[in-house]
C-alpha cells in the first residue's frame, strides 16, 4: 500500500473541523495561515515500529513521535523500548523492528565479520558523546590520592586511568581480577574504557578467532551488562566499574553507589555514539520511507539543539515509556551539567550533543575509527588492506540517504543549506583524545600501528 502524506493531511483536518462544529455547519471568518511546506514523498510502508534501549541517546525517536515529526511526514510509528542489545540487532535484522536506535559498532560489526553477520545500514547518527566511566565508592577512595587537585581541592579533569593503576594493583596482590562493565563487545563504551585504559598503560584484554570473551592478557577482566543494570551490578560489587551511557552515571551519584571519573567527551572530543539502522533491504524496498524517516529524526535533532528546549526534553524522556529515569537524574547531563563527585557539578554544554557540529551525519570516517578498534583488538583477526576500511564503511553508513532527506528540509525552510557540510564523508584528522593520538580516517592502517598496546599491521 503507498499512500500520499498530503492526502492523509487533508482528510484529518476535515475530519478535525467537521467534528469541532459538532457536525453542524456553521459561518466562520476565513483568515489566511501560512502553513509549512513539506515535501509530498510517496510514502511506501507508513505504519512502522523502531526499538530503542533505555537511554537518555534514544532522544531523537522520542521526540520525532511526541513534537509530531513522524506524522507531519505521514508515518506512523510505533516505538518499543527493548531488553538489550542483542535483542536489538536480532529484532531488526529478522524483520521484527522496521529500524532502532543502535550501537555504532553493531551495523558496521554486522558488515565486517564479528557476530551475526547481515546487511544493515545507517542514514543518521543520533547524536555526539554522552557516556561516562563510572568507579564504585571503594575504588574512587583509591584513586583520590593520585588524582591532580585544583588550588580548592577538587580533581582536575580529564581524570587518566593512570589513577586506576594502584588499585588495579592492590587487587591484583590481593588475589582478586579486576572487572569493569561495558554494555556490548561493539560499543562505543567497550572501545572507550579500553581506549582509556590502554592510554595508561593498562591491558584491557584482546580477542581472538577462537576467543570473543576479550580478556586474553587482560590487567582489567571487561564483561557486559544491559545499560539499565549497571548501577544494581555496582551496587552488588560484581563490578568495581563500568563505562555506559546516561542516565546510568548520573544514577550512581544519586544513590550514593558510584563515582564518574571521566566522560567519553574527555576520551574523544565529539565522539559519535549511537546511530539510526534500518536494514539494506528496507531502504531499497522503502526508499521513500527511510528519507521521510530520516527527515523525522534530523528535525528531533535540530529540537533538541535549540536553546530552551532541553527541560521539556528531560520530561518527555522521563516517561515510563521511553527512559522512565528521574528528570532530576535525567536533568544533570541533559541540561549541560554533569555531576562527578555528589556535589560536584560542573558545567559540561556538549555532553550531549544531537544536531550541532554535524551530529546527525553519518561520516565515513566515524565507521572507519570503528573498524580500526575492532581490528586493534582483534575482533577483526586478520589485516585487512586500507582499501578494505574505507569500502566497508561506504556499504554500511549511507550519507547519501541523509543529504536527500536533508535537501528536502532546506527546500521546505526547516534547516538552513548552511546545516548540510560540504565533505566528502571523511571529517579532517583530529588530535582530540585524552592521549593526544592522531586520527586520519584515510590512514586506518598508520592509525592502528601507532598504539602501544592492541594489534599491529
Amino acid at each position: 500500500m503507498k499512500i500520499t502524506f498530503l492526502k492523509i493531511s487533508t482528510l484529518f483536518t476535515a475530519a478535525i473541523l467537521l467534528a469541532s462544529c459538532g457536525g453542524k455547519k456553521k459561518e466562520t471568518k476565513t483568515e489566511e495561515v501560512a502553513t509549512p511546506v513539506t515535501a509530498t514523498l510517496e510514502i511506501e510502508k507508513p505504519q512502522l515500529t523502531f526499538g530503542f534501549i533505555k537511554l537518555t541517546d534514544m532522544a531523537p525517536l522520542a521526540i520525532a513521535k511526541e513534537k509530531g515529526f513522524f506524522e507531519e511526514e505521514g508515518l506512523f510509528v510505533s516505538v518499543e523500548a527493548q531488553s538489550n542489545w542483542k535483542n536489538i540487532l536480532d529484532r531488526v535484522i529478522d524483520g521484527q523492528l522496521d529500524g532502532s536506535h543502535m550501537l555504532a559498532g553493531q551495523p558496521i560489526a554486522a558488515g565486517a565479520g564479528f557476530g551475526r553477520q547481515a546487511a544493515l545500514v545507517t542514514p543518521f547518527s543520533m547524536d555526539l558523546n554522552g557516556n561516562g566511566i563510572t568507579v564504585s565508592n571503594k575504588v574512587w577512595e583509591g584513586m583520590k590520592p593520585h588524582v591532580k587537585k585544583d588550588e580548592n581541592g577538587k580533581p582536575i579533569h580529564p581524570i587518566s586511568a593512570n589513577a586506576l593503576k594502584p588499585v588495579i594493583t592492590q587487587y591484583k596482590n590481593e588475589g582478586k581480577p579486576f572487572k569493569m562493565g561495558m554494555v556490548f563487545p561493539v560499543s562505543t563504551h567497550n572501545y572507550e574504557i579500553r581506549y582509556w585504559l590502554a592510554a595508561a598503560g593498562i591491558k584491557p584484554g584482546m580477542y581472538s578467532s577462537d576467543n570473543i570473551q576479550g580478556q586474553i592478557d587482560a590487567d582489567v577482566l571487561l564483561s557486559v551488562t544491559p545499560p539499565p543494570q549497571m548501577p544494581a551490578t555496582l551496587e552488588a560489587g560484581t563490578i568495581y566499574g563500568y563505562c555506559v551511557g546516561e542516565p546510568w552515571n548520573q544514577q550512581a551519584v544519586a544513590k550514593g553507589i558510584g563515582v564518574p571519573v571521566t566522560t567519553n567527551y574527555d576520551i574523544w572530543k565529539n565522539n559519535p555514539e549511537k546511530v539510526f539502522v534500518m536494514t539494506k533491504k528496507f531502504v531499497e524496498e522503502y526508499p521513500n520511507t527511510a528519507v521521510a524517516v530520516t527527515k523525522a529524526l534530523i528535525r528531533a535533532g535540530q529540537w533538541l539543539d535549540a536553546p530552551g528546549n532541553r527541560t521539556e526534553a528531560v520530561k518527555i524522556l522521563s516517561m515510563p515509556q521511553y527512559v522512565g529515569a528521574d528528570e532530576t537524574v535525567l536533568a544533570n547531563s541533559m541540561t549541560g551539567t554533569f555531576e562527578f563527585e555528589r556535589g560536584d557539578k560542573r558545567d559540561m554544554p556538549d555532553f550531549n550533543v544531537f544536531y550541532r557540529y554535524n551530529a546527525t551525519y553519518p561520516f565515513y570516517s566515524d565507521a572507519v575509527w570503528f573498524l580500526t578498534q575492532m581490528r586493534r583488538w582483534g575482533q577483526i583477526p586478520e589485516t585487512k588492506p586500507a582499501d578494505w576500511y574505507d569500502t566497508k564503511a561506504k556499504e554500511i553508513y549511507r550519507p547519501d540517504i541523509w543529504k536527500k532527506a536533508a535537501d528536502l528540509l532546506v527546500s521546505e525552510g526547516k534547516i538552513p543549506a548552511t546545516d548540510i557540510p560540504t565533505t566528502d564523508g571523511y571529517k579532517p584528522a583530529t588530535t582530540d583524545f585524552i592521549d593526544g593520538n592522531k586520527y586520519d580516517g584515510k590512514d586506518p592502517i598508520g592509525y592502528i600501528n601507532s598504539f602501544k598496546i592492541g594489534n599491529k599491521d
